[in-house]
């Protein structure tokens, strides 16, 4: 069966719809972490799912659900130590990273179940998902985004800053912890997708994409949405039509993509903050810094010369090898 022929089968359609809801949830709760410096959260609540995972093999329950569960009361525990223990975030999510990983693994080996069967959650497994894991990975990730979507400027003024959000009457415990739980929920949403050890990969690298190429929060939320659903989606395909040759796993696929993109934005980011860098006038009524006269100037700036023009007080500057230069009685002036 050829790669086209695949995404005919219902198998390949879920793994496409799974792959696209886990891209869009996942950078749309991340853009808050990022904002709060917590680009890790991710990693910790992932191996505290794993405890989860193995409570549902070893129960018979479903390793979603026990997933979701067990995250969500790892990162409430993560938010209560930071906001009010004397142990440093820092701490606190080592200790998730250690002790959930650790627990899982041995829950897994008491219950009888090889490290193996931890593996589809562990490194992810899109082509096996159910009608009923879509369903709840549909659920799930709706309501991330929702929540995100709709509740942006709150989430973004407790981000930002949590002082100036507690005096202008938000709840910022409240919201912090939303952010937590939201943070769990999509971490158990993206583990059959990328896997819960590089999940928060998922959750980082679309919005610090994003990042590079816009200026606002609105913009960067939605660009990083849009950013990893394009690599959860590639990334699908991409090892589809690779594994007819050899066998190449989604999961790294999408990350590995997502870190490409990556790669081509940040020189991308460089060039744009130094173009909006030569395009700000000096301040109005300062003297620029590092004028000089020039009698000689080979080229007469004017309009239609083709460089990029500024506008400073009452001229204009013209931008060109790398200064800038206004014409001046009979020599120009060099800033």
């Amino acid at each position: 069966m050829t790669p086209l022929e695949l995404f005919g089968e219902q198998f390949m359609q879920r793994a496409l719809i799974a792959a696209l809801l886990t891209g869009l949830a996942a950078p749309a709760i991340g853009t808050f972490l990022v904002q709060r410096r917590l680009a890790l959260m991710g990693d910790g609540i992932g191996h505290v799912a794993v405890t989860g995972v193995a409570l549902g093999l070893a129960t018979g329950a479903s390793p979603l659900w026990t997933a979701v569960l067990v995250a969500a009361l790892g990162a409430v525990l993560i938010e209560v130590i930071r906001e009010r223990g004397q142990t440093n975030g820092d701490v606190a999510l080592a200790l998730l990273f250690y002790g959930g990983l650790a627990g899982g693994l041995f829950i897994s080996g008491l219950a009888g179940q090889s490290a193996a069967a931890l593996n589809r959650y562990l490194f992810g497994s899109l082509t096996t998902l159910s009608r009923s894991d879509i369903v709840v990975t549909t659920v799930l990730a709706v309501a991330v985004v929702g929540l995100c979507v709709g509740l942006a400027p709150q989430l973004f003024a407790v981000a930002q800053d949590q002082e100036f959000a507690r005096v202008a009457g938000l709840r910022v415990r409240a919201y912090n912890l939303l952010v937590a739980v939201l943070a769990a929920v999509s971490v158990t949403v993206a583990m059959r997708t990328v896997g819960l050890l590089l999940v928060s990969a998922l959750m980082v690298v679309p919005v610090a994409t994003a990042q590079q190429l816009t200026r606002s929060f609105r913009t960067t939320i939605v660009a990083a949405m849009a950013l990893g659903a394009l690599a959860s989606v590639g990334g699908l395909v991409t090892a589809t039509f690779a594994s007819y040759e050899v066998t190449v796993a989604p999961g790294p696929t999408i990350v590995l993509l997502a870190l490409a993109c990556y790669a081509v934005a940040w020189p991308i980011g460089i060039w744009s903050r130094h173009r909006a860098r030569l395009r700000e006038p000096f301040p109005s009524g300062q003297a620029a810094p590092q004028h000089g006269a020039c009698d000689e100037h080979p080229h007469a700036h004017g309009p239609g010369c083709g460089h990029l023009a500024v506008p400073h007080d009452d001229h204009v500057d013209y931008v060109h090898d790398g200064h800038r230069h206004a014409v001046h009685g009979g020599h120009y002036d060099e800033h």
